[in-house]
């Protein structure tokens, strides 16, 4: 099977705490970084451009995404633009719709269009994947965020419809196809096998990769012993 040397997606760090990412950065495998206000707001942040310029000060060479936070577009089109000011290696994570389901394709188009870099993020349908394809501007590099973890909560499998958002993605180099919220390790192979560019994962699941190739033999009683030891220490009797 393949390591993680194998591997030609680029992986992201995916999170807002900043010893964790100043950490990650180190590692020659994390080729980016991805954050949004959820995780933001559950690691306390509470001044966010703060936040972005601290950050950016330690993670200059790697590229980072910071999410605008606003429901309408004249407020996100400012948001993005500030956003995109903090340096060269920002992209700027505008949803691919509002809360009232509208959509965000216009302020894309314009953005891009005047050379922002934009990860289009919260995406789940092939529709959406080709309407950002479609009025992409050709020349400003970007990410196409697919959402194939929430796909898969619903009882989907994601792989068809990634390798189907591959391929509307072909024509344009300029355009990076994002594996957004993988579940579980297995997820890095898969969308490596599809060709995705980047896959964004948690540090909980980067945990496992030492855990690649691990003999199954020995895992077996590795779990065996876990069981042994945790029935022990509860004291449990019949």
């Amino acid at each position: 099977m393949k390591t993680v040397a194998d591997l030609r997606i680029k992986i992201f760090g995916d999170g807002a705490d900043k010893a964790s990412m100043l950490e990650l950065a180190k590692k020659p495998f994390i080729k980016g970084f991805t954050t949004n206000p959820t995780l933001m707001q559950k690691a306390g942040i509470s001044d966010y451009q703060a936040f972005a310029k601290d950050i950016l000060a330690a993670i200059t060479a790697l590229p980072v995404s910071f999410e605008v936070f606003a429901d309408t577009f004249s407020e996100m089109e400012r948001q993005a633009r500030i956003i995109a000011s903090w340096g060269s290696n920002v992209y700027v994570k505008i949803p691919i719709t509002n809360t009232k389901h509208e959509s965000a394709i216009p302020l894309v188009k314009k953005l891009t269009a005047e050379g922002i870099k934009i990860n289009v993020t919260a995406m789940l349908t092939l529709e959406q994947v080709r309407d950002v394809a479609a009025n992409f501007a050709s020349g400003t590099p970007g990410i196409v965020s697919v959402f194939a973890g929430r796909i898969a909560d619903t009882g989907r499998d994601p792989v068809p419809m990634m390798q189907e958002a591959k391929k509307i993605l072909a024509s344009q180099p300029n355009l990076e196809l994002l594996w957004a919220s993988p579940r579980e390790l297995l997820n890095i192979f898969q969308a490596d096998d599809i060709g995705c560019e980047i896959i964004t994962v948690t540090p909980d699941i980067l945990k496992k990769l030492d855990k690649v190739g691990y003999d199954l033999d020995i895992l077996s009683l590795d779990t065996v012993k876990m069981f042994y030891d945790d029935g022990k220490k509860a004291g449990y009797t019949l």
